[in-house]
């Protein structure tokens, strides 16, 4: 094949053009992510070689090399991994931009304009898109990759990261990716020993496999006896020699691991320049073996809830690499956890599809997840406001949790946060808290579901319960009304929406006696409105909820809620047909008027006009746009008109 020329696709182009001129610190990260990226061509073809002894063509000498050349002003870092075809490298490196590279040149600008150049070079490897940092030190820079196999030919990609590259078939003996580097005349300084050991040994000293150099070595000629020759020339070799320690540090003792080592590991596996909030270091011995090393974040990635995002555990039989993102080892609403685990219990030839049913693999994942629930219910008890930093950052996949785990129902119901009315904006309180701050005469937790806090603090249905004392839980992430499908109760007490049904306040014999008066005494009117609403309300009655408000709507008790139809209707989901009910307080002068016209004249216009008016007055009340605006406007300007030119005739 010949030399062809070929454009980068417009993301890339960008993403070129910002890493190249933008990039001001951290420069050495360049290196920790090529080598990442060479450990993880070996884990590929180690994986492939367990199936197909054929494709290591008899080397299972993994390594990862990393030389230079002072006068040539270059760095070369190879492997011998699973390599790439033709069609690979255009795909990875040239020409399609990864999922989150949009994201990546987003984030990148805005955190260029707000000044924080510091920390830019340090999202490179979380966006997935760590080759191009090596231009950050490059003028020019030449590929030779070769896929592991027999037939495969290997492949010569360059450029200089500018508007394209060439691409070219070429020979190479061997399996693996070459990279060669040819640096900027202010980088140079990359191109020596100490340099790049220093580099290695910060960001690279857990990889699995060895990362090696070529290095030079003087040393004068002995005698027969063993003793140096002093005034002799000295002997200058070449030898190769291991710049990393490569022992999984996950397999170490506790006690031997430095807070900056597991630190450094956590960065290396998850691309998170940030600390993690917490980690679990885990050797388990007995009818499971297995170790682990797993950390809780403190930010969630950018990619958290794309499709693209994976479970973020790795997974190694007898310290071999099997898979990154092994679902079988933590459930969906955990993918945030970050780690490695390591089992002995395990064939070294399993199979995705054997994992997906392995016995040993589910006990080892209900131990993780049991010691990352009670780690976090630990640090939500002792150091609160790092955990609502984190809550803050994920609290919508421990919800996720809490309606697909049934198992860890218990444990996820403590560590679950609402805003509630009586609450500040932006403090929280737990269902634990809740129950314990209850009045005595409150038999149940209430919720009020919406699209937001200004959605739910001022609604007409928290009046009475407010006046009473009761506290009511602001249910404002779309997630919250599901999970109440799965927690219904919390502590033996009835988790219940003040929106739903009928509400028992524990009312006292006298009020419950006014309430049955006022029944009596309003029936022909309600009756009336009921009519002059049929088409859109199931029925409308005396409310014991309101105290200030004329009228609020409530749904029945197995319908769905006014929050949960905008939600279905904002994903596109049938919503299925349904009527609420028109409550109206009877102590609202309102209802008196009302009643008032029908004695006079039942059937007065006035009376459906009022009707209509309420019903637009509770639908506009919880959040909602009234059927026609228009209409309401005019009826709301007639109102206006009427009572006016009664005030003018009174005078």
């Amino acid at each position: 094949m010949t030399k062809s020329t070929m454009k980068f696709k417009t993301e890339v182009n960008q993403l070129l053009e910002l890493v190249v001129h933008s990039l001001y610190s951290h420069k050495e990260i360049f290196l920790r992510e090529l080598i990442s990226n060479a450990s993880d061509a070996i884990d590929k073809v180690k994986y492939e070689g367990l199936v197909n002894k054929e494709i290591l063509e008899n080397d299972e000498n993994y390594k990862i090399s990393v030389n230079f050349n002072e006068e040539a002003n270059t760095i070369t870092v190879s492997d011998n991994g699973i390599g790439m075809t033709h069609d690979e490298v255009i795909t990875n490196i040239g020409t399609i931009a990864k999922s989150g590279t949009k994201e990546f040149i987003k984030k990148l600008k805005e955190m260029k304009e707000s000044g924080k150049e510091k920390t830019e070079a340090e999202m490179i490897g979380q966006f997935g898109v760590g080759f191009y940092s090596a231009f950050m030190i490059s003028d020019r820079i030449v590929i030779t990759t070769r896929k592991a196999g027999k037939g495969n030919d290997a492949v010569r990609w360059e450029s200089n990261g500018q508007e394209q590259f060439t691409i070219e078939e070429c020979k190479k003996d061997g399996r693996g990716t070459e990279i060669v580097m040819y640096l900027k005349e202010e980088d140079k300084e990359y191109a020596s020993e100490w340099r790049l050991k220093e580099i290695v040994k910060k960001y690279s000293d857990y990889i699995a496999y060895p990362v090696a150099m070529n290095v030079q070595k003087e040393e004068k000629p002995k005698d027969e006896e063993g003793k140096v020759i002093e005034d002799a020339e000295a002997i200058i070799t070449i030898e190769e020699e291991i710049l990393n320690s490569q022992k999984a540090i996950w397999k170490k003792d506790k006690k031997d691991i430095s807070d900056e080592e597991y630190n450094d590991f956590y960065k290396h596996i998850s691309h998170d320049y940030s600390e993690p909030m917490e980690r679990l270091h885990l050797s388990v011995e007995g009818m499971l073996d297995y170790k682990a090393l797993l950390y809780i974040p403190a930010k969630a990635p950018h990619d958290l809830f794309m499709k693209e995002s994976k479970i973020g555990i790795s997974l190694y039989v007898k310290n071999v690499f099997i898979m990154d993102d092994c679902k079988p080892l933590i459930p969906e609403y955990l993918r945030f956890v970050k780690g490695v685990v390591d089992s002995s219990d395990l064939p070294l030839n399993v199979s995705r599809e054997i994992l997906q049913e392995d016995k040993t693999l589910e006990k080892i994942k209900k131990n993780l997840v049991k010691k990352v629930l009670d780690s976090l219910k630990q640090k939500k008890e002792k150091e609160y406001d790092k955990y609502l930093e984190f809550y803050l950052e994920f609290g919508k996949l421990i919800k996720e949790g809490l309606y697909s785990d049934f198992q860890n129902k218990e444990k996820l119901s403590e560590l679950i946060l609402f805003e509630s009315s009586k609450t500040e904006l932006g403090k929280f309180v737990d269902l634990k808290t809740y129950v314990k701050n209850m009045p005595e005469e409150q038999k149940d937790i209430y919720f009020i579901a919406g699209d937001g806090r200004a959605a739910v603090e001022n609604s007409p249905h928290l009046e009475k319960f407010k006046e009473k004392g009761f506290e009511i839980l602001f249910f404002t992430d779309p997630i919250d009304e599901f999970i109440i499908g799965m927690l219904t109760e919390y502590e033996g007490k009835a988790i219940k929406s003040i929106g739903k049904g009928e509400v028992e306040l524990d009312e006292s014999e006298d009020e419950k006696k006014v309430k049955e008066e006022k029944k009596k005494e309003y029936k022909d009117v309600l009756e009336m409105i009921q009519s002059k609403l049929d088409e859109d309300i199931k029925e409308v009655r005396i409310s014991n909820r309101l105290t200030n408000s004329a009228v609020c709507l409530v749904a029945d008790e197995n319908d769905m809620g006014a929050n949960m139809e905008k939600i279905f209707k904002a994903m596109n989901q049938p919503v299925p047909k349904s009527k609420r009910i028109l409550e109206i307080n009877p102590n609202h002068s309102i209802l008196n008027i009302m009643k008032s016209l029908f004695d006079k004249d039942k059937d007065n216009a006035k009376i459906g006009e009022y009707a209509e008016l309420l019903y637009d007055q509770a639908i506009i009340a919880e959040g909602g746009v009234v059927k026609d605006p228009v209409k309401f406007a005019q009826k709301f300007s007639d109102l206006m008109v009427f009572e006016g030119n009664k005030i003018n005739s009174e005078k």
